[in-house]
């Protein structure tokens, strides 16, 4: 029996994806987005809809009539005033592994206007890095399918087409036929309830049933029995070697345990091929294993086969929605989440017999938490933003003292210790609360952000990195939350784990220059290195943050020996060999300063994440 046999139902996903797709069903896509969002397009605003769901966008319609014609330019705008940007968001494929966030270096495609290489294509693009702000960009513009995202790394394109109900509001009912035949969801009863264990199909039902069919292919995937599966689905599966066969010498069993839903795949496949994305796409249900499927001749048949990645350099690739299960499906099925708290476009194509739903939960209070401390139990909670401790001044204060000669805490001063620093271990409830604190940041939900303020957490906390709030103000809107947390008491110079300052977070991590000139009036310091001891200035080079040069020019204004001289030697050679330049890349850029914060709901604009990002971590 294959690993995903043991541990995901068939047809169903892993149980720690399971896990993170219900914390990215909860707060990566928030309740008041979706309604601002829909409030907008409804008003016929598809900028502030845009805005409100944290897509910068790029698209210019007077400058496509220009170059492409009046027609051309009526059907883009045509498309943008039924555009869902929340409802894009929401079927964004994720990073997993413990994050929620969305796959970086993707462009996804929804709407060509003609069939040349010079034709306008409708597209949004997610950022470079894996942790940083969540933000998209919408682009309308001829897309070269070789251009390489950076000098490090290639696009991924998710081709949605044929699948206008991710994001498009006039076509998103047809989401309930994406996923499977008309008679009834796969794994549910017609009525929208989950199928029992005991109710799965122990035999093929045959073609009079193609629901139960794709529930039978599921199973046989899940037994490990690939061959079998796919040819339930109609797809006939080489596992053949390819030449290289050193590189995909274990693809086998990694296939056997990869999770996929044959019957989704063909479909998929004949969808895709109907909209005219081609009939040969390669995908890799696991990093191990990479497979070519293709017509098996007149009669509309599927072939699926081993390749080397070096026979499919010019084959487009599969998105992921033709082949991996739906998420939401699974959560439901499973009672992770419930119909009425998945986003309302889907649950009414998906469940409507469920009612209408509210989309995702807002945020919970603070919640009393208990200790053990010194052989009893003591109840700790935040309450008017302070982690209260059931202990009197003079006990606080010894225990301060302790600390400082380098003693050891514990009980409720240990918890307040890792809960102030990001170290040492926290009651499982506070880890909870804190988790869906830095979530919140990591989504840009300013508003659900301020409720948890509200409603009396401690601002004080810190995540896994040493980052507290002031390093995360690049994922949120800084006009409400900065003004706050100073007055809370939290201070400009405090250091992560990467010894840098929210200043120096605020350049690094695609923070707006209104952010930083934010933290320059509040009086962050400008004289400050981080662990690579790179100054201010430098970081900015780094980042080829030309928004921020007058911050550069500020730094070496005034600290005219703070730069690290072998870095600049080193920039200095890299530019001399041409291999710092990058303008045949395209950049994320940032936004304009104020440029998005006009609009409710929007989250600041934020550039280029960093592997030390991240506010979930």
């Amino acid at each position: 029996m294959s690993e995903n046999a043991r541990t995901a139902p068939p047809g169903g996903i892993p149980p720690e994806d399971a896990a993170a797709w219900q914390r990215i069903r909860r707060y990566a896509v928030p309740a008041h987005m979706i309604e601002r969002a829909t409030a907008h397009r409804l008003a016929g605003d598809w900028r502030a809809a845009c805005a409100a769901a944290g897509t910068e966008t790029t698209v210019d319609l007077t400058a496509l009539a220009a170059e492409h014609g009046a027609d051309v330019a009526a059907a883009v705008a045509e498309d943008l005033r039924h555009f869902a940007p929340d409802l894009l968001r929401w079927h964004l494929p994720r990073v997993l592994g413990g994050r929620t966030v969305v796959a970086p270096n993707r462009r996804v495609v929804l709407a060509r206007y003609g069939s040349g290489p010079d034709a306008p294509v409708l597209y949004v693009t997610t950022r470079a890095m894996v942790d940083g702000p969540q933000r998209l960009r919408l682009h309308c513009a001829p897309v070269d399918p070789h251009a390489r995202r950076h000098s490090y790394a290639s696009w991924a394109v998710e081709d949605w087409t044929g699948a206008r109900w991710f994001w498009d509001a006039r076509h998103t009912a047809e989401l309930r036929a994406g996923v499977g035949p008309a008679d009834r969801i796969p794994f549910f009863h017609p009525d929208g309830t989950p199928l029992r264990e005991d109710e799965l199909p122990t035999g093929d039902p045959g073609p009079a049933d193609p629901a139960g069919r794709a529930e039978w292919a599921a199973v046989l995937q899940w037994r490990g029995e690939s061959a079998e599966a796919f040819a339930a689905a109609g797809i006939a599966l080489d596992l053949t070697a390819p030449p290289n066969a050193y590189r995909w010498s274990d693809a086998v069993a990694a296939l056997r345990g990869a999770t996929l839903d044959p019957a989704l795949l063909a479909a998929g496949v004949r969808r895709l091929a109907a909209a005219g994305a081609g009939d040969r796409f390669d995908f890799a249900p696991h990093w191990r294993c990479l497979l070519l499927v293709e017509p098996a001749g007149p009669d509309g048949g599927l072939r699926a086969r081993l390749v080397d990645s070096s026979e499919v350099r010019d084959v487009p690739r599969l998105p992921d929605h033709a082949w991996r299960p739906l998420p939401d499906l699974h959560l439901v099925r499973t009672g992770r989440t419930a119909p009425r708290e998945l986003h309302p476009l889907v649950a009414a194509a998906l469940f409507p017999a469920a009612g209408p739903a509210a989309g995702p939960p807002v945020p919970t209070g603070p919640r009393t938490v208990r200790v053990r401390c010194v052989g009893e139990w003591h109840e700790v909670r935040s309450r008017d933003g302070v982690l209260e401790l059931p202990h009197s001044a003079e006990e606080q204060q010894r225990e301060r003292a302790l600390r400082a000669f380098g003693g050891e805490v514990a009980g409720c001063f240990a918890v307040r210790e890792a809960w102030t620093s990001g170290e040492g271990r926290l009651p499982r409830a506070l880890r909870a609360e804190r988790r869906e604190l830095f979530e919140r940041v990591q989504h840009g939900d300013t508003p659900g952000v301020l409720a948890l303020l509200d409603a009396g957490l401690d601002p004080r906390v810190r995540n896994g990195r040493g980052q507290g709030l002031l390093h995360l103000l690049p994922f949120v809107r800084h006009e409400e939350l900065l003004p706050r947390l100073l007055a809370a008491g939290l201070g400009l110079e405090e250091q992560d784990d990467f010894e840098r300052t929210p200043l120096q977070s605020a350049v690094q991590n695609g923070g707006t220059a209104s952010l930083v000139r934010a933290l320059l009036a509040a009086g962050a310091r400008t004289d400050v290195t981080d662990n690579m001891e790179l100054s201010l200035g430098q970081v900015v080079t780094r980042y080829k943050r030309t928004d921020l040069t007058f911050l550069k020019e500020l730094v070496e204004e005034r600290h005219p020996g703070i730069n690290f001289e072998e870095y600049d030697e080193f920039m200095a050679e890299r530019a001399e060999w041409g291999d710092f330049e990058d303008d045949d890349y395209e950049e994320d850029g940032y936004a304009e300063a104020g440029g998005c914060a006009e609009v409710d709901g929007c989250a600041e604009a934020g550039g280029e994440g960093t592997a030390g990002g991240g506010a979930a971590r």
